[in-house]
């Protein structure tokens, strides 16, 4: 069904207090520079003048999907997440303990594929060079010895990190804000949204993430009740005065619900339904 109506336009629990950076005022934007040299992700910030693509898709969980990375890939995603567990020398894929199978490696489930992409696309992810892709890393065991052994590992594949067109968030258990800016510009962070961070902290985090629970249990078969939405457009509000794209999570997932976050002016939309979303924005 046509649409006459432009929709009006974040993975965890590890929070800190620093305090807040001086707020600007929201620019569309595309590439902002960071303190390390690199880039934010080149994703236009929603406020009601931009239509929503499958840029603004996020795959949640992806590693469940019937075929991992590739789904999401082929739909040309801006955002796909793999939770990660170090455990016994292997980065392993998986939601729980209880999921991890052998040979489910972070290593063969998306470091290859994507590399087999750059080298396909001259350095890029997909054919349109001008597009980007979020590798949202949510880590499910200690966040300091997993995130050295992630790093380890990404180095081996020197592509991967040198291009800016594909950005590294860890998300989950994270380091403290304050030792952000200690690891290699490649690694960008996954704020909390209710949260507040250093200006040192910002400058590595990316995106803005949320439990949508935390703000309201609407179950996204009608509109957000009106009592919940101040708090939820106040956040979204502060997070686009820093640049931030918004993803807020454990969301209702169908299309009602989908224009329902569009109109809160969430950029990333979080699916496991993959072609599903994706149709729903070519329509």
């Amino acid at each position: 069904m046509k649409r006459n109506i432009v929709f009006l336009c974040l993975l965890s629990v590890i929070s800190s207090a620093d305090a807040i950076a001086q707020q600007a005022a929201p620019t569309p934007a595309s590439a902002q520079p960071s303190a390390t040299g690199r880039t934010q992700p080149a994703l236009q910030l929603m406020d009601g003048h931009h239509p929503y693509t499958v840029a603004n898709t996020h795959s949640h969980n992806d590693y469940e999907q019937a075929t991992p990375f590739w789904l999401a890939w082929g739909q040309q995603f801006g955002s796909i997440e793999a939770d990660i567990f170090w455990l016994n020398g292997q980065m392993l894929v998986g939601h729980n303990l209880e999921e991890i199978k052998n040979g489910r490696t972070l290593e063969e489930y998306y470091l290859k594929p994507l590399l087999s992409c750059l080298q396909k696309n001259n350095g890029h992810p997909y054919a349109d060079t001008t597009r980007e892709l979020q590798m949202l890393i949510d880590v499910k065991t200690d966040s300091i010895a997993t995130l050295n052994a992630l790093i380890g590992l990404l180095k081996k594949y020197p592509p991967l990190v040198n291009t800016p067109s594909i950005h590294w968030v860890i998300s989950g258990r994270r380091p403290i804000p304050s030792l952000y800016t200690s690891y290699p510009s490649f690694i960008e962070f996954d704020g909390i949204l209710r949260d507040e961070y250093s200006t040192e902290a910002l400058s590595r985090i990316v995106m803005m993430s949320d439990d949508l629970h935390h703000y309201t249990h609407w179950n996204g078969l009608t509109n957000i009740p009106a009592a919940d939405l101040p708090a939820l457009q106040q956040v979204i509000s502060r997070a686009h005065a820093l640049k931030k794209p918004v993803r807020l999570w454990d969301a209702p997932d169908f299309p009602n619900a989908w224009t329902q976050l569009m109109q809160l002016q969430v950029d990333f939309i979080n699916t496991d339904h993959i072609h599903q979303l994706a149709d729903f924005l070519a329509h």
